[in-house]
């Protein structure tokens, strides 16, 4: 049976200040597309298919904006660095972990080429290996809220359950660390509408990517690398894991073969990888 996770300390970082919540042009035309269809089907019901269909329409371009990772039609969402933050700057988010094989030598890897990153930490992943999770912000990096249990259906969870997988991990990663995480990814990047309202009374940004190489599932480094270091550029968010990474024929964590090339094509290029908080801070200055 397992134990149940130790309570939280009581000296929790503050949570940050809210952001207020603009509904987008999208959420707009859906508010008033249903008042407006409930209105006209109160007066003229035979035409309830007429409104069915229309209603049945607008959730599915909802759908479609959701299951687009770099959509920004249900909110602000981070696809790039601010344009304060870009010049000679990229962001290297890693996700999924810690994990306890992994992790440490992708810290290695980073501190040899003096480089930042921002690691999208699962919460439950995160209190099974506490003292990584100390030891990624101790070494100059980032720990962020990717949800804290990292549920594959998390795209379609109502607004309570979604709003306590974020607090959960957003309390637990801050209990760990000190910090507390300023950013949310959620898994694979889907999402529906309710996210956004969620992360802004938690005064969290989404945080998505401008291109990932899918090393969960690619085991070719040679391909995963391309992806990422094609037309590199400043401003540049790239995504890889360290936690449910792929390995490769050799059965070695794809992230550990295409790490030190992505690095070294950064330096070639001028570039230097800083940590999503890092550019945030830019940003606001």
């Amino acid at each position: 049976m397992t134990a149940p996770p130790p309570p939280l300390p009581a000296n929790l970082p503050p949570p940050h200040t809210r952001r207020r919540w603009h509904p987008t042009p999208l959420l707009q035309a859906t508010f008033i597309l249903h008042v407006g269809t409930l209105g006209l089907l109160a007066l003229q019901p035979g035409l309830w298919l007429w409104g069915l269909s229309t209603l049945a329409a607008n959730h599915l371009i909802l759908g479609a904006a959701g299951l687009w990772p770099r959509s920004k039609s249900l909110g602000p969402n981070w696809v790039r660095l601010p344009a304060a933050a870009t010049p000679g700057h990229i962001a290297i988010t890693i996700d999924d972990g810690p994990d306890p094989e992994v992790t440490p030598r992708v810290l290695d890897l980073l501190d040899r080429y003096a480089a930042r990153a921002s690691f999208f930490c699962i919460g439950a992943q995160a209190q099974r290996h506490p003292e990584l999770c100390r030891e990624i912000v101790r070494r100059g990096h980032a720990v962020e809220n990717h949800s804290q249990h990292h549920q594959h259906h998390f795209a379609t969870l109502g607004p309570r359950r979604m709003a306590h997988e974020i607090a959960s991990g957003q309390d637990n990663l801050a209990a760990i660390t000190g910090q507390r995480p300023c950013f949310f990814r959620p898994t694979a990047g889907l999402r529906n509408p309710f996210l956004e309202p969620i992360l802004a009374r938690h005064g969290l940004h989404l945080a998505s990517w401008t291109r990932r190489g899918f090393d969960t599932r690619n085991r070719d480094a040679d391909d995963v690398t391309r992806r990422l270091t094609r037309n590199l550029a400043a401003g540049d968010i790239l995504l890889l894991h360290d936690g449910h990474a792929a390995r490769t024929r050799a059965g070695q964590a794809v992230i550990l073969a295409v790490l030190p090339r992505l690095l070294e094509a950064a330096a070639a290029a001028g570039l230097k990888s800083i940590t999503l908080r890092s550019a945030l801070a830019i940003s606001k200055s």
